[in-house]
This record gives structure tokens, C-alpha cells and sequence, in this order.
């Protein structure tokens, strides 16, 4: 395929990585982000004086190919090292987590890798696909917004979240039927707390297991962070799911329990909460991608290889090439 016209629907780290390769492939490229912008789950809730990440919280880099992507990021300074002190809580008991991976956050915020790929990329924002079609050799999309889009494309590429896929695209392909029924996806309550002064615990960043928390993270610890003191608390992805249709307030009342619990006292703390509906889980085989060239449509995401910011990039990547191919 050479000087062909591609649809990609989703401008999270595998959409976007995906259109930047399509891009230097010679092809024409448009995204179409339901969010006011790209980033997806590498994100950064902003408000007033306060400013705290509350999707992916760092990532890591083993594969040489995202290694390079790395560097780059760092060469433009849209990314840091992040050293925190990290505790592990199991059992009513403290220990210090021992890992030799380096973890990077986006600078001065998570979003910031995301924008920089985002640059110079035809991003079509606040636009909800929700009905595609496929005639005479062209896909066509449907805005809950904006109505039929006129113009077709040569080929598609779905880089959401499996459930939604699934809900997409089913009718158009049974193996996207298969696939993304098995994406597994579970949802994430996100508690973010902004305080006058830095609490007194013994961690910036925690794992925890066999609570409702699982996660718990000094976000002013992280480089170039300004404003108030934040926090970020994220609930375990099986609580999450299960209670995911629980309020709000509910859901705050339960996790500022049991963050007191962790010596974390969020009394004062004024608290934003945030519901990620589709926030991890990942396929049982590690597809990387998947492809159909009969009807030049595709999937990405990190769903699809191994539910991680790296597997998310590497997925848009290879499946980019794939259809180079």
C-alpha cells in the first residue's frame, strides 16, 4: 500500500504511534479522538493551581525499537527520569521495593509524549465514531457529533479500547468479534488529593496489595511538577470493576479509608475523583496487533500487547508496518 488515505480512530499512545509511522510511510493520516485531546490514558487532570496525572502513572523501556522513541522524548525534554521511593504494603506490613527498571514521566506532565507525537498529525477531536461502514473498497464513518463524514478512507484502524472495538466493528469482522471479546478489560476509580502541606509518610510511591487500593503515588514528587501538592490514588482494577457503577462519592468515601489505612490521612484534602471505564486488562495470547488486509482494516492498543505504555506504542508501530507490507 503506498500513498494511501488511512482512518485511525483513537489518539492514545497506539493511534498516535501508529499515524507518525503511517505518516514517514508516505500515507495520508486523520484521527479521530473522542476526547478534546490526544493522550488517552496518559493523561494529566489539571484545575485550578493543581495539576496531577491520574491515568498511567510512568512507564518503562525494554524494547529497542521504543528505547530509540525514548531517547527522542528525552532529547526534547518531553520526558524524565522518575526515582521515588517506593514501598511495597501486603499484609499490614511495610517493605521497599527493590527493581532495577528505570520509570520515565511525561514532562512537565503525562500528556506531554503524547502532544509531541500529536504535532504536525491531521487530529480530529470531541468527534465520537459510532457507526462505520464499508463500500466500493472505502470506509466510511459516522460522528455522533458531526453526522456522516463525506469523505472515505482506503483503510481503518481501530486503536480503542477492546469493548469498544467490540461494540464497533463485530458486525464487519468475525475475527474482531473474537478478539476483542476477550480483551478483558477492567475499569479504574482514580482518587486525586490536593493538599496545603506534604503529608508525613515514609513513601512517594506505593504498590499495595489485597486492599481496594492498589496504587498510591506523590505526584509532586515526579520532575517539573508545580503547584499544589497532589496525590494520585488509583483502586485495584477488580474492585474497580465491580463497583464501577457506584457514585462518586461512595467510592471516595471507601478509598480515603483505606489510604488512612496506609498512614496516607487525606482529612483537608480538597478531592477530585475519576472513572476510567476501560483501564487494563489484555488479550490471553500477546497479539502485538491485529490485521485484516482483505478489508484493509486493523486494531492497536496496548490491550492487544500486554496492556503497557511501551506495548501500546510498539503496537501502532508494527501494525503501521504491517500494512506497509
Amino acid at each position: 500500500m503506498t500513498n494511501k488515505t488511512f482512518a485511525i480512530i483513537g489518539a492514545g499512545l497506539a493511534g498516535l504511534s501508529c499515524a507518525v509511522r503511517l505518516t514517514e510511510l508516505g500515507h495520508h493520516v486523520e484521527l479521530f479522538e473522542k476526547s478534546r485531546g490526544a493522550a488517552g490514558r496518559m493523561s494529566t487532570k489539571r484545575g485550578e493551581g493543581w495539576a496531577a496525572d491520574h491515568g498511567a502513572q510512568y512507564f518503562t523501556a525494554r524494547d529497542p525499537l521504543f528505547i530509540e522513541q525514548v531517547k527522542k522524548w528525552l532529547a526534547n525534554q518531553a520526558v524524565a527520569l522518575w526515582t521515588p521511593e517506593i514501598k511495597v504494603f501486603e499484609a499490614n506490613q511495610w517493605t521497599t521495593f527493590q527493581s532495577q527498571d528505570l520509570r520515565y514521566v511525561g514532562t512537565p506532565a503525562m500528556n506531554t509524549p503524547a502532544k509531541q507525537l500529536a504535532n504536525g498529525l491531521l487530529l480530529h477531536t470531541s468527534q465520537t465514531i459510532d457507526a462505520l461502514s464499508h463500500k466500493d473498497s472505502q470506509w466510511f464513518l459516522q460522528s455522533a457529533e458531526a453526522g456522516a463524514i463525506a469523505q472515505g478512507f482506503d483503510a481503518l484502524i481501530l486503536a480503542i479500547p477492546g469493548p469498544q472495538a467490540l461494540a464497533l466493528a463485530q458486525h464487519l469482522d468475525p475475527d474482531i468479534k473474537t478478539i476483542a471479546g476477550q480483551s478483558n478489560m477492567k475499569g479504574c476509580w482514580t482518587l486525586m488529593a490536593r493538599f496545603q502541606h506534604k503529608p508525613t509518610v515514609s513513601f512517594e510511591a506505593a504498590f499495595v496489595n489485597q486492599e481496594i487500593i492498589s496504587w498510591v503515588a506523590r505526584n509532586s514528587s515526579k520532575p517539573q511538577r508545580t503547584g499544589q501538592e497532589s496525590w494520585t490514588i488509583q483502586a485495584n482494577p477488580l474492585w474497580s470493576q465491580e463497583f464501577i457503577e457506584l457514585s462518586k462519592e461512595d467510592v471516595a468515601d471507601q478509598l480515603l479509608a483505606c489510604a488512612k489505612k496506609l498512614g496516607l490521612d487525606c482529612t483537608g484534602a480538597e478531592i477530585s475523583m475519576h472513572r476510567w471505564r476501560y483501564a487494563s486488562g489484555s488479550t490471553t495470547a500477546t497479539l502485538g496487533f491485529y490485521s485484516n488486509p482483505a478489508l484493509h482494516l486493523g486494531m492497536c492498543g496496548d490491550w492487544l500487547n500486554g496492556g503497557r505504555v511501551e506495548g501500546a506504542w510498539l503496537s501502532g508501530y508494527h501494525l503501521a508496518n504491517q500494512f506497509a507490507e
